[in-house]
């Protein structure tokens, strides 16, 4: 346990498909560059920054296979669906410092090629030989993935965390070897170059959440990705949604990125405007998935006037390049030549790339105390972060408490000092079947919280900021004292205002099974968050879950009674062990006591073993109650860790 608590030396133990850049020449100095990685290395030094990149795409084609679906028809036999071609034989080098904009009308494959480029597709949709950086093809998406930043046309972003937290979690998740002041330092640079040192206290907010304007969350996004200093960063229609100004802001930002740090962005745009177009270095225009322009503004309009056609003084060439897309079809062609690259596979050309080596990292075994603290801090990253969401995220943490506090006391005050006879025994038994499916119908609201976080946690996990383990276990952790108080609030009102077992250890193990009760929905509704699509679908299948378990708890249905078919039911019901344990621990210690009398005589007609026995309770198993509720609780969360994890490595994000 020691050797997890100790921070591992700074090693390279990065994936063996990670590809690393050096200028030198030297082996030795190429093999000391290599110790660290874009993902886990301190910012790189201006010399790293005059490194010079090529990322050279080549004949690249993409076809949708369609799903196999069985289909009838009594009139025809349905046709085998035929494969989609998205793109045909794409190719266009880009180079540092430069900004390659991919334009095209909708549906023409812009969002697919970036993509690909960026490595967020499947391994069996990746061809190893159309895409190279530095003239090293790459072998595997996870090495794109590695190298490139990519930033979606969606903000995946945590509306309760402000602008620096945003940043700083990013940092601390994938710069998990710099110290804590460096990564400050970096998140402090980054909001002086992003220019949101204005809103960085400011929250990032959300449609219900008022936050930060919507172009200062596109740069967020920019941000989270622009982290660990990629050299290549691809956008996904970035100034889509913008107004104007907020548009020009984000591309000035990303012209001075390219040229600061002599990077590489690809971005895809829509109706750019002309102030937008100087920013530009290429275009890359496609047409039903093919290229029908690669090249600069100026030779666009070069294009356009060999055509024979004059740019309208209201449209701006590409603007007008859109509307003329046939031309510009029959004019590539004609007369483009559709070999750009020399035959030589990936030749490279000694004057813009001379002296550049890529150097493929060695694959180092990790140590145990490596892997064991990396675990250990990713753990600690996600428990603050959790807390903070759920201390600001209101609506979560006031109803939870005023819930727990109003049906405490509201239970308490409509059963309050029940009797001790044989009215008192079926109204405890009501009190205990209602107070389960108060407690298990409790945390649904959780549910729009969950699916809120798992767009945000297929984008980190499948980039591999973290474990999905780790942000099952941070959960875990982060919930089991929130849902304590919850559980202690409404028990405390309820048993002393119904006056159950007066036994000091009577009480504690109510406490203790009401909060067990509260951590099975929990997990139950993280499971459903994690099957679920969205909310709705989500909010019908917990209802129905619920409403099935309940009936078949033995409350409503004797077990002798239920049909065979569905007893199953009966076990699997998360109602049944948490009854029949606050049952026994009412009645056990009070079991030779009477509870009913005959009207004209002492004898008694039903004490508290006869009340157990008419459930099937004839022994005092509280504990392996306990133990299967606790089961459920594993069983459900290892359930979504299970689903999360399958999603998470086909996630594209």
């Amino acid at each position: 346990m020691a050797a997890c608590l100790n921070p591992p030396r700074l090693s390279s133990t990065e994936d063996d498909s990670v590809i690393l850049f050096s200028t030198s020449n030297s082996p030795e100095e190429s093999i000391s560059a290599s110790s660290s990685s874009f993902h886990h290395s301190p910012p790189p030094s201006q010399q790293q920054f005059r490194a010079a990149y090529k990322l050279s795409v080549r004949n690249l084609s993409y076809t949708l296979q369609p799903h196999k679906t069985t289909s009838f028809s009594f009139c025809h036999q349905s046709k085998k669906p035929e494969p989609l071609n998205i793109l045909n034989s794409i190719s266009f080098i880009a180079r540092s410092s430069e900004i390659v904009a991919v334009a095209g009308p909708s549906g023409t494959g812009k969002s697919t090629l970036l993509r690909i480029v960026a490595g967020r597709v499947k391994d069996e949709d990746f061809d190893p030989k159309s895409i190279s950086i530095n003239d090293h093809p790459m072998t595997s998406a996870a090495q794109l993935r590695k190298t490139c930043g990519f930033v979606a046309q969606e903000d995946n972003l945590l509306p309760m965390l402000t602008v620096r937290e945003t940043l700083l979690f990013s940092a601390k998740f994938r710069l998990k070897e710099m110290t804590p002041k460096d990564r400050e330092l970096r998140v402090e640079s980054l909001l002086q170059e992003l220019g949101l040192s204005h809103v960085a206290d400011s929250f990032v907010g959300d449609e219900e959440n008022r936050g930060i304007s919507g172009g200062e969350r596109k740069r967020v996004s920019i941000g989270v990705d622009m982290i660990h200093n990629p050299p290549i960063l691809l956008l996904d229609e970035p100034t889509s949604g913008l107004d104007s100004t907020s548009a020009l802001q984000v591309i000035e930002l990303l012209s001075s990125i390219v040229k600061a740090k002599h990077r590489i962005v690809v971005l895809s745009i829509h109706q750019p405007s002309y102030r937008i177009l100087q920013y530009v270095s290429k275009f890359l225009i496609l047409s039903h998935g093919s290229v029908v322009h690669n090249g600069s503004l100026e030779q666009l309009e070069e294009t356009i006037s060999k055509l024979g056609l004059q740019i309208p003084t209201q449209l701006n060439a590409l603007e007008f390049s859109m509307e003329i897309i046939r031309g510009l079809e029959d004019f590539s062609s004609k007369y483009v030549e559709k070999e750009p690259f020399p035959h030589l596979m990936w030749a490279e050309e000694e004057e813009n790339c001379g002296g550049i080596q890529i150097v493929q990292s060695q694959f180092t075994k990790e140590s145990f105390s490596s892997v064991c603290y990396a675990y250990l801090v990713e753990i600690l990253f996600l428990c603050s972060r959790f807390w903070k969401i759920i201390y600001r995220t209101k609506q979560l943490f006031l109803a939870r408490t005023m819930q727990a506090l109003v049906g405490g006391f509201g239970l308490g005050s409509v059963y309050i000092k029940v009797t001790r006879d044989e009215g008192g025994v079926a109204e405890r038994l009501g009190l205990f079947a209602f107070s389960l499916s108060f407690l298990l119908s409790s945390t649904v609201e959780a549910l729009p919280i969950y699916l809120q976080e798992r767009s945000v946690l297929m984008k980190e996990a499948s980039r591999g900021a973290y474990r999905i383990s780790s942000y099952m276990i941070a959960n875990t952790f982060v919930f089991l004292p929130f849902l304590f108080v919850v559980s202690t609030l409404f028990a405390v009102p309820v048993y002393w205002l119904v006056g159950l077992n007066p036994s000091l250890s009577a009480f504690t193990f109510f406490t203790f099974v009401v909060w067990l009760i509260v951590l099975m929905a929990s997990s139950l509704v993280l499971f459903l968050s994690a099957v679920s699509p969205d909310f709705i679908s989500g909010n019908s299948l917990i209802c129905t879950v619920l409403g099935a378990f309940f009936l078949f708890s033995g409350y409503f249905i004797p077990r002798e009674s239920i049909p065979k078919y569905w007893l199953f039911m009966y076990y699997v019901s998360l109602y049944r062990y948490p009854l029949d344990a606050l049952l026994t621990n009412e009645y056990w210690n009070v079991r030779n006591e009477c509870f009913s009398h005959q009207t004209e005589g002492s004898q008694c007609l039903i004490t508290g073993f006869d009340v157990l026995k008419s459930r099937g309770l004839e022994r005092d198993n509280r504990w392996i109650n306990v133990g299967i509720m606790l089961a459920f609780f594993v069983l459900y969360r290892v359930l979504c860790w299970i689903i999360l994890a399958r999603k998470a490595s086909k996630t594209t994000i």
